[in-house]
């Protein structure tokens, strides 16, 4: 993968996180109403943010070995 197109991964997974944490988010403002959707919104934004973390770490990498 290029370093362009890594940089668009990277991007394109900082969004979907953005989304992802606004969801938690909007969820605990709605407690305790939908306290049984805790666990799976959860789990969707922590996968999110370990993938883009993932991303993150292998951009650098690439700008590293230049």
């Amino acid at each position: 993968m290029s370093d362009l197109e890594m940089r668009k991964k990277v991007r394109k997974l900082q969004l979907r996180s953005a989304i992802a944490k606004m969801a938690l988010h909007e969820l605990v403002e709605d407690l305790p109403v939908k306290w049984t959707e805790i666990q799976e919104v959860a789990e969707k934004t922590h996968a999110l943010y370990a993938e883009l973390d993932a991303a993150k770490r292998e951009l650098s990498t690439m700008k590293n070995v230049r």
